[in-house]
């Protein structure tokens, strides 16, 4: 089955594997200040627990995401008029590697499913000038 129209076009297709290749990755669990990850093309991002919690890949947040027209990384929209809820900080209880690929993270709220690939997370870089790379190749996409 084709699915290919069902594909968007992405600012690392054409990007060298040095773009999506870690040279060091430091998940900062005891300062709960995110992760941070130096590219092997010297590119560095540094990702909070709450983006990467509300970026997790796994199909069922992929599904939610959609269902509200999120992008990986954006917070969860209230229903209008609806008050926010106490929610402890958004922290990993623990973190795995997988394989040579992708990190795991086992989070607080009891959530584990989701695998971040290098490229996943490369992609999806919260820094200004990858926001802004997505967003000119979604403006594009959109005409």
């Amino acid at each position: 089955m084709d699915d290919s129209f069902n594909r968007q076009q992405t600012p690392l297709q054409s990007a060298p594997s040095a773009a999506v290749t870690p040279k060091s990755v430091k998940v900062n669990v005891s300062t709960g200040n995110g992760m941070d990850i130096e590219w092997k093309d010297g590119h560095k991002s540094h990702y909070t627990f709450h983006y990467l919690r509300d970026a997790c890949p796994c199909a069922m947040c992929d599904d939610a995401r959609g269902k509200q027209g999120r992008q990986p990384g954006e917070p969860e929209k209230l229903a209008p008029g609806a008050l926010p809820m106490f929610k402890p900080a958004v922290k990993p209880d623990k973190t795995a590697g997988v394989g040579k690929y992708a990190i795991r993270f086992d989070w607080n709220d009891g959530h584990e499913a989701g695998i971040y690939s290098w490229e996943f997370l490369r992609e999806y870089c919260p820094c200004r000038e990858c926001a802004s790379l997505r967003k000119t190749v979604m403006d594009g996409s959109k005409q």
